[in-house]
C-alpha cells in the first residue's frame, strides 16, 4: 500500500533468519524465527530456508495489510484529506506525555489513541485505526490508558511513516464517556502511592526510584536524565525485561529454598510477573517486555536453556504479527537484541572467563552487561550515530544495585496502600542504591569524549557489526586476542594524554556553537575567554546549562530571546545560574503575556536587567558585533504572531557572520526581503527549527555555507521540512542537525576557512 512502513514485512521476514546468522551479526529480528530458519536448512538446504524467508514475508504482509487499510481507506482517511474539524471518541492507549515543545505556555500533551468513531460533517462514522493527539487543554493531564474521551479537533496527515492514521490538533477539553478498565485503575493508584512516598526524598535519588520500578520518570531530575543517556543507562527507567527478571529470579530463589517443583515455580513466577505488569501498566511496552523477556529468561532459571531462545523466537513473531507497527519501533529492536545477547552470547562469554580462572559471580557481571551493550551497539550506532565508551563501564558498575533499588521500591509500592509509613521507609532504603546509580551516571556523563562519532543510518549499523563480528572472530585464538589487547591499550594509552590535554570538546577555534536542547533553540556565539553572546535558551534549564558548562562558559554579557515561546525561554535558569549576566533582551513583541512574565520573574530573582531591542540596533560584547535586523515592524494578524515577531540578528564572530532569525516565517521574512536587508553570512541557523514554514528567497538570499537545525528528536511537528533540506543541499550548504549530530560547532581557521564539529548524542531506547 501506499506509503507503508518498509520495515512492516521486512521485520517479519528477517524474523525468520537463522540463529547463526544472529551471532554473525544479523539484523535483531534474525532471532524471532530462528528455530523454523535452522530446522528448514537441516532438513532439505537452502532451498527450504529461502521458503522459510518467504513464508515470513508473506505472513508478515498478511498481518500488516489489514491495518494498512485501515489507515489509508475510509471515512478516516478522507477526513484527513480534508484536514477538516471533526468530533472523535477515542480510547487512549498509552499515558499522556508533556512535549518538550509548547504552544501559548501551556505544555502541549502527545496522546496515542485508538479511534472508535467520528463524525464529520454532521456524518457519524464507525471507523478504527490509531491517532496521535496534540492536545493544549490541561485535560489530558492524568487521563489513563483505556480511558474513552469525546474530544473536537484537527485531523492532520501524519509525519511518520507507520501505522499512525492521523494526528488529531485539540485545544478543546477531552470529556470522558466511560472508565478506564479496573486493572489501570489499581495500577494508577500504585503508581501514585509510589511516587507519594518518594516525595519526601532528595530530588535525584527520589525521582528515579519510579523511573527504576515502574517506568515512571515524570519526577526524574533532568540532569539525571541526560546522564543516563550519555551513559547508555536509559534501559533502567524504561519497564523491560530486567524488572522482569529480578522479579521472576526473586521469586524462583525463595521458591528453590523451599525446594518447590518446576511447575509450582513456573506458575508462581508467572503470576509474579503478571502482577507487575500490572503495576507498571499493562501498555504495549510493558506486554511486549513480558512476552520477550519473561519467559524466556524464566526458560533459563529452570533450567531449560534450550526452550529459553524458541520463547524468544515464538514471542517476537507472535507479537509482530498482533502488532506490525513493532517492526518500525526502535525500542523493539533494542528490547529483542538486548535480550538475544544475554541469550546467545552472555553464557559464552561467560564460560569462556570461567574457563580462564575468574570468579563465576563476577564473569556473569562482566558478561551480562558485555553482551547486551554488545547487541544494541549497532542499533543505537545506526540511530543515534555515536558509541558509547562508558555504556558497558556504567552498566557494570550500576548491576548490583538494580535489583535492591527495584525491590524496595516495588515493596514500597505494593504496600503504599495499607501501611504508608511502612511504605516510607522502605522507599527511605530504596533510596540508597538509587543514589549510586546517579552517581554513576553523572560521572560517567562527564568524562571527556565518552560518546565517540560514528556513521549513522543502516551503514553505520552493519559497519559496526562487522567490526563488533570481527573481533569476536579473531579474539577466539590466542595470538591475535592479546595482539587486539595490546592495539586497544596502546590506543588508550597514546589517545588519554591528548585528550585530556586537548578535549574533543570544544573544538579549538569555535565561534559558533548551537546546543542539543531538544526541540528548542540555543546558540552560542564565542565572546571571548569563558565568555558568550547567548540567543535563546531551549525548553529546559538542565541541556542548556550543560552546553555552556562544556563551552567554559562563566560570563554572558548579552542573553537574547527571540521570542518569547517556552521552547526558546524555558531554560532562562539554566543560563543565570550561577553565572554573570550582563542583560537580557527582548524584542519588541510581548506575548504571550504568560511567557513574558516568566521572564520578568526569573530576572528578578537573579538581579538581571531587561532591555528591549528594536530593528537597527548595533551592539559589541567581546569579540561579538550583533545588529538587529528585525521586525522592522511589529507584524499582526499572521500564522503565528509570536513567531513572526522574532529578533532576527545578524552577528560578527571572528570576520564569521551568523544570521538568526529565530523561528521567523513567512511573513517576517519577506518584509526583510522587500526592504532589501542584506542578509549574505556565512553560517544560518536555519529558521523555525527547519519548518515548512520559510521563503526559499530568503534561504538563497541568506546563501549561507553552513546551515545549524537546532531541533528535536522524533519531534511531533515533522520538523525539519524534507522540501526546507532538499532546498539547502541545492545551494550546497552544509547542514548540521542536532538531533542527528547533538551539538554543533563552527569553527574558523587562521586562513578564514570554515570546519564544523559535532559532540554527538545519545540515543533514548
Amino acid at each position: 500500500a501506499p506509503g507503508a512502513p518498509e520495515p512492516a514485512a521486512s521485520g517479519v521476514a528477517g524474523g525468520l533468519w537463522s540463529p547463526r546468522a544472529v551471532r554473525a551479526g544479523g539484523p535483531v529480528p534474525g532471532v524471532a524465527g530462528g528455530l523454523r530458519g535452522r530446522r528448514a536448512i537441516r532438513a532439505s538446504g537452502l532451498a527450504f530456508g529461502v521458503a522459510g524467508v518467504a513464508l515470513g514475508a508473506a505472513t508478515g504482509a498478511v498481518a500488516a495489510v489489514p491495518r494498512l487499510v485501515e489507515r489509508d481507506s475510509g471515512p478516516l482517511a478522507g477526513a484527513v484529506a480534508r484536514s477538516g474539524t471533526v468530533v472523535a471518541r477515542l480510547v487512549v492507549r498509552d499515558d499522556p506525555r508533556p512535549s518538550a515543545a509548547r504552544r501559548g505556555g501551556a505544555p502541549l500533551w502527545v496522546v496515542p489513541a485508538s479511534v472508535e468513531q467520528l463524525t464529520a460533517d454532521g456524518i457519524r462514522h464507525t471507523v478504527g485505526g490509531r491517532v496521535l493527539v496534540l492536545g493544549k487543554h490541561p485535560g489530558w493531564e492524568g487521563l489513563l490508558p483505556g480511558q474513552p474521551v469525546v474530544v473536537e479537533g484537527r485531523l492532520l496527515a501524519p509525519q511518520r511513516r507507520d501505522l499512525t492514521a492521523a494526528v488529531l490538533s485539540s485545544t478543546a477539553a477531552p470529556q470522558r464517556v466511560g472508565e478506564p478498565p479496573w486493572l489501570q485503575r489499581a495500577a494508577g493508584s500504585l503508581r501514585d502511592g509510589l511516587r507519594d512516598v518518594c516525595g519526601p526524598l532528595p530530588d535525584k535519588p527520589g525521582g528515579l526510584l519510579p523511573g527504576l520500578v515502574v517506568g515512571d520518570t515524570s519526577e526524574l531530575d533532568p540532569g539525571v536524565r541526560d546522564a543516563f543517556q550519555q551513559t547508555g543507562m536509559t534501559h533502567l527507567t524504561a519497564v523491560s525485561g530486567a524488572n522482569l527478571a529480578i522479579m521472576a529470579g526473586l521469586v524462583l530463589a525463595a521458591l528453590r529454598g523451599v525446594r518447590a517443583g518446576p511447575g509450582w515455580s513456573a506458575a508462581l513466577a508467572a503470576v509474579a510477573v503478571a502482577g507487575f505488569v500490572v503495576l507498571a501498566r499493562p501498555s504495549p511496552s510493558v506486554v511486549r517486555a513480558a512476552a520477550m523477556c519473561g519467559f524466556g529468561l524464566l526458560a533459563l532459571a529452570l533450567g531449560r536453556p534450550r526452550a529459553a531462545l524458541p520463547a524468544l523466537c515464538v514471542s517476537v513473531v507472535v507479537l509482530v504479527l498482533v502488532d506490525p507497527a513493532l517492526a518500525a519501533a526502535p525500542g523493539f529492536a533494542l528490547s529483542v537484541a538486548a535480550t538475544a545477547g544475554l541469550l546467545l552470547v552472555a553464557p559464552a562469554w561467560s564460560a569462556g572467563m570461567q574457563r580462564r580462572r575468574v570468579p563465576a559471580l563476577a564473569a556473569d557481571a562482566l558478561a551480562v552487561p558485555a553482551a547486551a551493550q554488545a547487541a544494541c551497539a549497532p542499533l543505537i550506532a545506526a540511530f543515534s550515530g555515536t558509541v558509547s565508551l562508558t555504556a558497558i563501564p556504567a552498566n557494570l558498575l550500576a548491576a548490583p544495585t538494580v535489583a535492591p533499588a527495584t525491590v524496595l521500591g516495588l515493596l514500597a509500592a505494593v504496600v503504599a496502600p495499607v501501611a504508608e509509613p511502612v511504605a516510607t521507609a522502605l522507599a527511605w532504603l530504596g533510596q540508597w542504591p538509587a543514589w549510586w546509580l546517579v552517581v554513576v551516571a553523572e560521572r560517567g556523563a562527564a568524562v571527556p569524549d565518552g560518546l565517540v562519532p560514528w556513521p549513522g543510518g543502516a551503514a553505520g549499523g552493519w559497519a559496526l557489526a562487522a567490526v563488533l563480528a570481527g573481533g569476536a572472530f579473531v579474539a577466539r585464538w590466542r595470538l591475535p586476542r592479546r595482539l587486539l589487547a595490546v592495539v586497544c591499550v596502546a590506543v588508550v594509552v597514546a589517545a588519554l594524554p591528548i585528550r585530556v590535554a586537548a578535549p574533543g570538546w570544544p573544538p579549538p577555534g569555535w565561534v559558533v556553537v548551537a546546543c542539543d536542547v531538544g526541540q528548542g533553540d540555543a546558540v552560542v556565539l564565542r565572546a571571548g575567554a569563558a565568555s558568550a553572546v547567548v540567543v535563546d535558551v531551549g525548553p529546559d534549564p538542565t541541556p542548556v546549562d550543560g552546553c555552556l558548562r562544556r563551552l567554559g562558559v562563566e560570563q554572558v554579557p548579552l542573553l537574547l530571546l527571540s521570542h518569547l515561546h517556552l521552547d526558546h525561554i524555558g531554560g532562562l535558569d539554566g543560563v543565570l545560574r550561577g553565572r554573570a549576566v550582563g542583560a537580557i533582551v527582548v524584542g519588541p513583541y510581548a506575548e504571550p503575556a504568560e511567557n513574558a512574565a516568566v521572564v520578568t520573574r526569573s530576572a528578578r530573582r537573579f538581579g538581571v536587567r531587561i532591555v528591549r531591542f528594536t530593528a537597527g540596533r548595533e551592539v559589541t560584547a567581546g569579540a561579538v558585533a550583533l545588529r538587529v535586523l528585525g521586525p522592522q515592524r511589529v507584524l499582526r494578524g499572521t500564522r503565528s504572531d509570536p513567531n513572526n515577531n522574532s529578533l532576527i540578528l545578524r552577528a560578527e564572530v571572528r570576520s564569521v557572520a551568523v544570521l538568526l532569525p529565530g523561528d521567523a516565517e513567512h511573513d517576517a521574512e519577506r518584509a526583510l526581503l522587500d526592504g532589501g536587508t542584506p542578509l549574505a553570512v556565512d553560517v544560518l541557523k536555519v529558521p523555525h527549527h527547519g519548518s515548512a514554514w520559510s521563503e526559499p528567497a530568503f534561504l538563497d538570499a541568506a546563501a549561507p555555507r553552513v546551515a545549524l537545525i537546532p531541533v528535536g528528536v522524533d519531534n511531533d511537528y515533522g520538523h525539519p521540512d524534507p522540501g526546507v533540506l532538499g532546498h539547502l543541499a541545492k545551494r550546497r550548504a552544509r547542514v548540521l542537525r542536532t538531533d542527528h549530530s547533538g551539538d554543533l560547532a563552527v569553527v574558523a581557521g587562521r586562513d578564514g576557512a570554515l570546519s564544523t564539529a559535532v559532540r554527538g548524542r545519545a540515543a533514548v531506547p
